[in-house]
């Protein structure tokens, strides 16, 4: 049965109230979806789904202390650490970064794919990543790109609504998020990791911040092999050493060096119309772009774009040539705030 077809029984039997048939054709959607690699459209609807019958079992009166109270406070508590849920179409090609950070990436991704051979030798799943290094080198796109090969969905957390000032409220808000996307079978992800080190920061004793250390490597403990854990950090020496040592893979991401600028303008420039008109005065544009974050070269090679076709007149705009003076300016002006 073709995708259309079921989205009309769904629709028929939503407006009929037949929840029973309902459930059943969105479960056979899911499946249709997957068999058809159309697998981000698939965990989507799983997401809805849970959430659906979640927020069913939580419907109505509850007493005060019920399950279903408890429940739906727990949701609602949760969500506030919650950035979002997604999935991920980036994949390995969408990745520019060294060979040997490609490699780990890699070996990560397989582990989980042969997660059946691994469980039938007792061997460990490695589950937990630890992403460093500075500001823009790419590792928010790696955590994405690992999202997609995995094809699981990514929950983002809000670490600066985690962290608490109230004794104790930490590693409570932490076990929280946890004991939940536990469940999901997904990929948890921290950015700005080192948050958790400004704890330190309070005028609590140290003893917060063990307890907070304490509490994480618990959760990391007993995190189902199945479901992996994301950290990203520009300041991995503000992260307790216990902390570090608990990962299975750390990996330092780099900004990028000229090889891998030119790769980035590959990638930009696929499939797309747009040239050069001045491919010496491009080598020299790269050089000068060496010490810049990803986001910052690609930014200011589409801003370059854009005024290029801009000042043409329209019969000229067929050329489509990228002015390269354009964007040496927009470099040498990311340059100077760096200064």
């Amino acid at each position: 049965m073709q995708q259309i077809e079921y989205i009309k029984e769904i629709a028929k039997y939503g407006l009929e109230n037949d929840q029973e048939k309902l459930l059943f054709t969105l479960n056979e959607l899911i499946e249709h979806s997957k068999q058809t690699k159309k697998v981000n459209f698939a965990l989507q609807l799983q997401s809805i789904l849970k959430d659906a019958i979640r927020q069913q079992q939580t419907n109505g009166i509850a007493r005060l202390g019920s399950a279903k109270h408890v429940l739906r406070e727990e949701d609602r508590e949760v969500s506030e650490f919650i950035l979002e849920k997604l999935t991920s179409d980036y994949r390995f090609p969408n990745l520019v970064c060294s060979e040997p950070v490609r490699s780990d990436l890699s070996y990560f991704v397989q582990e989980h794919r042969s997660i059946e051979t691994l469980r039938q030798y007792d061997l460990p799943v490695s589950n937990k990543v630890l992403l460093y290094g500075p500001s823009g080198c790419g590792k928010t796109l790696a955590a994405y790109v690992l999202a997609g090969e995995l094809q699981k969905m990514m929950i983002v957390i809000n670490l600066g609504a985690i962290v608490s000032s109230k004794l104790g409220e930490t590693s409570k808000n932490l076990a929280k998020i946890f004991r939940r996307a536990a469940t999901e079978d997904c990929i948890v992800f921290m950015d700005e990791f080192d948050t958790l080190g400004k704890v330190r920061d309070y005028s609590q004793d140290h003893g917060e911040m063990k307890r907070v250390v304490n509490t994480i490597l618990q959760l990391f403990d007993y995190l189902p092999q199945s479901s992996v854990v994301i950290a990203a950090t520009n300041q991995k020496d503000m992260i307790d050493d216990a902390l570090l040592r608990r990962f299975d893979l750390s990996i330092k991401l780099e900004l990028p060096n000229e090889i891998h600028v030119n790769e980035l303008i590959d990638k930009t420039l696929t499939n797309s119309p747009f040239t050069f008109d001045n491919k010496v005065k491009v080598k020299k544009v790269i050089k000068d772009s060496v010490g810049l974050s990803y986001y910052t070269i690609q930014k200011t090679l589409l801003t370059a774009i854009k005024r290029s076709l801009f000042s043409k007149h329209d019969d000229q705009r067929k050329s489509q040539k990228i002015q390269t003076a354009v964007w040496a300016e927009l470099i040498s002006q990311e340059r100077r705030t760096l200064l």
